[in-house]
């Protein structure tokens, strides 16, 4: 069985965020993760894991605007300084709460004609982070998103990744592959995975289309687990996803996941 982590974040939603650390934990989790924390204190959260007896995969750090349809933040040559403080914030959350992954979301540029800057301001940002969170033996990641639900996304191909990964070179550096973008970019996701598996430092999931729960679109995905299983890929799987009906109805999939 894969080992999959509950994006609390989208998941078991009809309840406040510290009250779904007991759903998660209730309905099989061992694990979660939470997309920005930060409306909580790293305290509070942390002591919810540990009532619950939960592991942290992962969170973002912030991301500005983008979220709203702006530009974000780790991209923006404007906004390197915001971009330091938004590490320094995650810092303090990554010292209490010890995520094994800390995701930087590359942003949009919305002004074409300065795509090469933004790029660079990236590269330059990840090195930022992968020198704050290295030390502390966290994984940095950073993902592609689709460019239909997010036009102008900066990273949206896995080969364009690689080409990041290749540039930044730093051992701490792995990619965020998320099943549910790249689907919608037509990419070969077993082939990609297991191609790549060393360089993968999380994924994510949903179905396509629609970004629901695994069964309610086209994806195979007791055949794409099982590529992963045998890919070699030794991490987490983030179940982000918006569920079909409440979380509690749209886990059949985990139910089956979990049989032996």
């Amino acid at each position: 069985m894969p080992r999959i982590s509950a994006n609390l974040s989208m998941l078991f939603n009809e309840v406040a965020l510290p009250e779904r650390f007991r759903a998660a934990s209730k309905h099989g989790f061992s694990a979660v993760e939470i997309q920005f924390p930060y409306s909580h204190r790293p305290a509070l959260l942390r002591e919810c894991l540990r009532e619950h007896d939960l592991r942290l995969i992962l969170f973002n750090v912030a991301a500005d605007d983008l979220l709203q349809g702006g530009e974000g933040l780790a991209s923006v040559p404007e906004k390197r300084d915001r971009f330091r403080e938004a590490l320094d914030l995650a810092l303090e959350y990554a010292r209490l709460l010890r995520p094994q992954v800390i995701n930087i979301l590359p942003g949009r540029c919305l002004d074409p004609a300065r795509l090469p800057e933004y790029r660079q301001t990236f590269i330059e940002n990840l090195r930022d982070a992968l020198h704050v969170f290295h030390p502390l033996g966290i994984k940095t990641v950073f993902e592609a998103i689709n460019d239909r639900d997010m036009p102008g996304f900066i990273i949206h191909s896995g080969q364009q990744m690689l080409e990041v990964l290749q540039q930044v070179a730093h051992p701490g550096l792995y990619l965020q592959y998320d099943i549910y973008h790249m689907r919608m970019m037509h990419e070969d996701l077993a082939d990609f995975i297991t191609e790549h598996a060393g360089s993968i430092g999380h994924i994510q999931f949903a179905d396509v289309p629609g970004r629901g729960q695994p069964g309610s679109g086209d994806i195979d995905f007791p055949g794409l687990f099982a590529s992963i299983a045998a890919s070699g890929y030794d991490g987490w799987l983030g179940a982000e996803y918006t569920p079909v009906g409440t979380t509690a109805e749209s886990l059949g999939w985990f139910k089956a996941a979990s049989c032996p």
